[in-house]
């Protein structure tokens, strides 16, 4: 375990931010599953439509030929919480709440955070929006849902409009993304290496940093992954983020023993 990071983390000073890979071990639909079910509504071949753009482009066609996202946001709600998924089962999810993290942010829509907390009865509140932002308290655990929740359809990054304004890093939640991680070690879990969401946070954070009169004294950022990749070490590192890198293949048993040696 990395003596700086568990050192920030005994100090109270990390801010978790949680990505796909944390509720993968659930065993959620894939984005190719999604794309193949926005196919099957539009009358496509999976095949041939997934061969017509990415993911949020397919979103935005979906949104436009169908002009809303409700239908499509509903059937992820359901497919997203089965009610044969047993959060007690989750380790990940059991030390993610066991951990002293006063701060969690994710990008995942679904409601498996909030509900391993309810499960543990540990006390949190979710900020999805400005009017949760008002409601928040500073002694209290925030999960903050940065690309939105279920249970408000208008704030749902999905397509590729809702994308690219959230890319724009100047609603009321980047100002408290901007507050929160200012000072603080941000780890990154659950994210694959090439995500634009991780990249972006990246460059953000580098450029809140730079803006400082204090750039040098900016606290070390991680991400952990049970991949290697010498390029993205170097280019991340150039950013002031360390990866860390399990020697475990499975992804599932990587991050549950790599959050029980932080936590416990």
């Amino acid at each position: 375990m990395n003596t700086e990071l568990k050192d920030a983390y005994r100090a109270g000073r990390v801010v978790l931010f949680a990505g796909a890979g944390v509720s993968a071990n659930l065993g959620l639909p894939t984005w190719n599953q999604l794309i193949e079910h926005i196919s099957n509504e539009l009358g496509y071949d999976p095949k041939v439509f997934s061969s017509y753009g990415g993911s949020l482009a397919l979103a935005e066609y979906y949104k436009r030929k169908t002009g809303t996202l409700g239908p499509l946001r509903s059937w992820m709600d359901r497919e997203w919480h089965k009610s044969d998924i047993n959060i007690g089962d989750s380790e990940i999810h059991q030390f993610i709440v066991r951990g002293g993290f006063a701060r969690i942010y994710t990008t995942n829509y679904d409601r498996w955070l909030e509900l391993a907390h309810d499960h543990y009865k540990t006390p949190y509140i979710k900020v999805a929006s400005v009017a949760d932002l008002v409601k928040a308290l500073d002694g209290q655990r925030q999960i903050i849902k940065f690309h939105g929740d279920f249970d408000d359809d208008a704030s749902i990054v999905l397509d590729e409009t809702s994308y690219y304004e959230r890319l724009s890093f100047e609603s009321p939640l980047d100002i408290k993304l901007s507050h929160d991680v200012l000072g603080n070690t941000v780890l990154f879990i659950g994210y694959s290496i090439s995500d634009i969401n991780i990249r972006l946070l990246f460059y953000r954070l580098t450029k809140m940093w730079g803006k400082h009169a204090l750039a040098s004294a900016r606290p070390k950022s991680y991400l952990f992954t049970n991949r290697p990749n010498p390029v993205a070490k170097e280019v991340l590192g150039h950013w002031g983020i360390e990866m860390i890198v399990s020697d475990e293949d499975d992804p599932k048993k990587a991050l549950t023993n790599f959050l029980k040696n932080l936590v416990d």
